[in-house]
């Protein structure tokens, strides 16, 4: 099947790619003439596990193409994904004007039936308004379909060839058979394919990850609930985490969720409420707490310190909002930069992968070490900010021979409460005791 996906970042790009890899003809197109330009010689734009290897297969095999003319791309291509920013605007809500923008074009150049597929993650009632834009300028058959993803940065090629389900929105018999078909080798296993209407599979996206959101921030709540009570929150978190009911994943402490997700969906899924005049308590007081969450270890810092960073330099390690992705989107270490640079500390940052996105948001803020050990020299103390594996077991003795005190705050809770203990580090974590 021919078919042309309109953006290239990190859905764009993998939704590309994996179509293109089941055999498909794919044609990605994007504005960014430089990035297309990349593309074509084979550099992968972002990093993401496993998809450097799928891309370079495609292109080779010329199944997988790039270019900024959006006429040439979706030239014969029975599908158009649309996957498109959405950031969020000042008032929380989703901004539409790439996907209309796109939308209000394809209706000057669509010759003949197409499906235009809804790949962004977008609010109630944008599949009505795409095909508004199109039929202004395109009096012919077509379909608009909300086909949201659900891939987790890290292991998006897997969510994508693997998907435990594929959410359909259309009430088209034409565009359901075309889809169906299309995502038929994604779920020979039996994953299901379900199909619902346009509305409905818009707001499953935002729903999904808005309930993932409420896991993390409600156990963040319990987190610091345990450090007040003296309870111990890997404890609390395995026993609840038994039941099935309430399931093991998302129950993990730390400094609270970011990326291009979370964030901008639950913004905009109560934006959407509230135009609607409803109230959605639960969420706002799940922003509430992520947004306290991600400067949790400040306080614990400056109570160290006697209430005085200025002066003091600091080791971080993480810079990305997880680990496996460069993306640092509403990342909880870009808080915490924030935060002590305004008190007079300096940083001095190592991530295996978001480091240049970071230089190119912050700059010479602070400094960036060649390994994740470069950056404990001078370092008064080591904050952990992401959980990569390489954080996980590191050397103890060249962390204790380099920091100027064997200090370390963890804002992902790596290390083993007794075995930290024993090597004699002041150790603060979230939702356990302080060690010390």
């Amino acid at each position: 099947m021919k078919i042309a996906v309109v953006g290239t970042g990190y859905v764009g790009l993998v939704t590309g790619t994996c179509f293109a890899e089941t055999g498909n003809d794919v044609t990605c197109v994007d504005i960014d003439a430089n990035k297309v330009s990349k593309l074509k010689s084979g550099v992968v734009t972002i990093y993401e596990p496993g998809l450097e290897k799928l891309f370079l297969r495609n292109l080779k095999e010329e199944r997988l193409h790039f270019t900024t003319d959006l006429a040439e791309g979706i030239n014969d291509a029975a599908i158009i994904f649309l996957a498109l920013p959405t950031p969020p605007g000042e008032d929380g809500s989703a901004d539409l004007k790439y996907i209309l923008g796109v939308a209000d074009e394809l209706g000057k150049i669509m010759t003949g039936y197409k499906v235009i597929v809804d790949k962004s993650t977008v609010p109630v009632g944008t599949a009505q308004k795409v095909h508004a834009a199109i039929a202004a300028n395109y009096k012919g058959e077509f379909d608009v379909v909300s086909n949201p993803e659900f891939l987790r940065e890290g292991v998006a090629v897997e969510d994508f060839m693997k998907p435990d389900r594929v959410v359909i929105g259309t009430t088209s018999e034409r565009a359901r058979k075309l889809m169906g078909d299309l995502y038929a080798p994604f779920v020979r296993q039996g994953n299901p394919v379900i199909y619902m209407d346009e509305r409905s599979a818009e707001l499953t996206k935002y729903a999904a990850n808005s309930f993932l959101a409420t896991k993390i921030s409600f156990m963040n709540e319990i987190a610091r609930l345990c450090e007040k009570l003296g309870a111990d929150v890997d404890m609390v978190r395995r026993g609840i985490g038994s039941d099935d009911r309430i399931g093991k994943r998302f129950l993990f402490p730390g400094i609270g969720y970011g990326g291009s997700c979370f964030p901008k969906d639950v913004q905009a899924l109560v934006k959407s409420s509230s135009e609607v005049n409803y109230e959605f308590e639960i969420l706002n007081a799940v922003m509430k707490v992520n947004e306290q969450q991600k400067l949790h270890l400040i306080p614990a810092i400056n109570k160290y310190f006697n209430n005085d960073l200025k002066g003091k330099h600091f080791a971080l390690w993480g810079l990305a909002f997880k680990p496996n992705t460069d993306d640092i989107r509403e990342a909880p270490a870009l808080y915490m930069i924030e935060e002590l640079t305004k008190a007079g500390a300096t940083v001095c940052a190592f991530d295996p992968e978001a480091m240049n996105n970071v230089r190119s948001t912050v700059g010479d803020k602070i400094q960036y070490g060649q390994s994740q050990y470069d950056t404990l020299k001078n370092a008064d103390a080591l904050i952990i900010a992401t959980e990569w594996n390489e954080f996980r077991t590191p050397d103890f003795g060249k962390i204790a021979a380099s920091l100027k005190n064997k200090a370390i705050f963890d804002g992902r809770n790596l290390f083993d409460l007794s075995a930290i203990k024993e090597l004699g580090f002041y150790y603060v974590s979230v939702g356990r005791e302080t060690v010390n």
